[in-house]
């Protein structure tokens, strides 16, 4: 097997609420596949649909049926969270490759359904990241 072989697939972290789902994908998977399989696996897993905030647990955001409504962001910072998101170009009609997007092994994406933010103005990803819990250490 060729030493770059192994480099074709990359390990991708995708953040939703307080969900994160690791998928392994192609290097030159188009995007419109990677939310195929993206899509494929929240379904299977979470089939009443993703909770937003642990804070309002029984509030669940429903899986769209289109892979077309699925946007995309990395981190601004990507060591700081606290800075925010920007929308990931994932080319006309999602035909860009992950490579492309600038994506390596063990990148976090968070991702949101069109409809969530219908303006794109502000993309406004929902990831809650873990807190500590200061009760655990008194």
């Amino acid at each position: 097997m060729p030493a770059d072989a192994d480099d074709a697939k990359l390990s991708l972290r995708f953040k939703y609420g307080i969900h994160t789902i690791f998928l392994f994908v192609d290097a030159l998977d188009t995007f419109s596949a990677v939310t195929e399989e993206l899509l494929g696996a929240l379904r299977e897993r979470y089939p009443a649909g993703l909770t937003k905030s642990s804070s309002a647990p029984e509030k669940k955001t429903p899986i769209p049926n289109s892979n077309s409504s699925v946007l995309y962001g990395v981190l601004r910072v990507p060591t700081d969270p606290s800075r925010g998101w920007k929308a990931l170009n994932v080319g006309e009609d999602a035909f860009g490759t992950v490579t492309e997007a600038g994506l390596k092994d063990n990148s976090i994406v968070a991702f949101m359904f069109d409809d969530e933010d219908p303006h794109r103005k502000n993309l406004a990803f929902p990831v809650e990241w873990p807190q500590e819990d200061e009760e655990l250490y008194d």
